[in-house]
């Protein structure tokens, strides 16, 4: 039986990153909306952003005291082997409290462990891929993994396999408000004209980004097309520096929130090349220049960049190559190009899947009801 009679629990192993932790609280939370029944519980690192966001969340949870491989610095990987083992026995521990009957692997090293326990004790996985380049975690446990549930359909080339297992549901997200704000509000929500001109939203991710930051307050100062507004998130630890440019047609915020109210004012965007940034602006229908992260862990973002300009839903731009005189004429050359701009939202706006979570909830409870309950 499950931990509580009557539920079944279903572990979420994954984190160290918000690209890794969100996608399974957003299914986890459509799973519990869908079967009241299913009680989702996270294993993460202490190390990761689940220890900052799990407490405050509704889901029970188990912080293990993981490290990655130090690939740099070789002789602390005693860290990773002590932590290895601490966090087995930890996990077993929880198995015999919870009798999980599904793990759920949502990446990062923090879902090693407990994707190798389940596969060991032969506790059925699933996995969510969240870029277009898998990382190590998903692609060492592929051979296992009953479904694995792609952000980018261009995973399945890097994973290989049973191609039917290989499943394409976009990235879990929130999925935008029904019905949709109206645009012309949202606009005058922020202070700027709800008739004339465009709006570029420029996102660094929730921590925002201070190689982004630099080059848009230059391009500022420097002088902005005249039909353009800007609604500027700049994280909470830039803030400071750049809330002088606040004012006229730019908005700057620390922080978005909702955020839903950018995005229904936007019509195009700046931002990060992550899965969920990508995925949150398609399901919205806002075309983007993306600006790759580049130490971002094996090149993820760049690998997610590129498939996306491929597909033509997104301008890829290098932030080598990231400067106030080229994000000038990005800007203006897409918006003084119509046909050029319809061309991005309609790429874009295919690879929308705002269903994703609801998707990957339905999946999970149709194995789970395939599945004989552990004794």
């Amino acid at each position: 039986m499950s931990g509580e009679p009557g539920r079944t629990t279903v572990l979420f192993a994954g984190g160290g990153t918000g690209g890794h932790l969100y996608p399974g609280l957003a299914i986890a939370r459509t799973l519990v909306r869908l079967d009241p029944r299913v009680r989702p519980f996270f294993v993460g690192a202490q190390r990761g952003i689940e220890k900052q966001v799990l407490p405050g969340t509704e889901f029970p949870h188990l912080l293990l005291d993981l490290h990655p491989l130090y690939r740099t610095r070789p002789w602390e990987n005693w860290k990773t082997v002590r932590g290895g083992v601490s966090a087995w026995r930890a996990v077993a521990a929880l198995d015999r409290r919870e009798r999980p009957r599904l793990v759920v692997g949502t990446g990062g090293y923090a879902a090693g462990v407990a994707l190798a326990y389940a596969v060991t004790h032969r506790i059925p996985i699933v996995q969510q891929a969240g870029d277009s380049h898998p990382g190590l975690t998903a692609r060492a446990f592929r051979r296992w993994t009953r479904e694995t549930y792609l952000a980018f359909p261009e995973a399945a080339r890097v994973l290989g396999g049973d191609s039917s297992q290989l499943i394409d549901t976009g990235a879990p997200i929130e999925p935008p408000l029904h019905p949709r704000p109206d645009r012309r509000a949202a606009r005058a929500k922020w202070g700027f004209d709800a008739e004339r001109g465009r709006v570029l939203l420029i996102y660094g991710g929730s921590q925002g980004s201070r190689a982004i930051n630099l080059v848009v307050a230059e391009w500022v100062r420097a002088g902005i097309p005249d039909d353009l507004h800007l609604i500027w998130m700049t994280g909470r630890a830039s803030y400071a520096e750049f809330a002088s440019l606040d004012g006229g047609r730019v908005r700057v915020r620390e922080y978005l929130s909702p955020i839903a109210d950018a995005y229904a004012a936007a019509d195009l965007a700046l931002a990060r090349a992550g899965a969920m940034t990508t995925a949150e602006l398609f399901a919205w229908g806002i075309p983007a220049i993306v600006v790759p992260l580049p130490t971002a862990a094996a090149d993820h973002q760049t690998h997610n960049a590129q498939a996306l300009a491929a597909a033509g839903a997104a301008v890829h731009l290098p932030q080598s190559e990231l400067t106030p005189e080229r994000l000038d004429l990005e800007v203006r050359s897409l918006l003084s190009d119509a046909p050029a701009m319809a061309r991005l939202i309609a790429a874009a706006s295919a690879r929308a899947r705002p269903d994703a979570a609801e998707a990957i909830a339905r999946r999970i409870l149709s194995l789970l009801d395939l599945q004989q309950i552990r004794s």
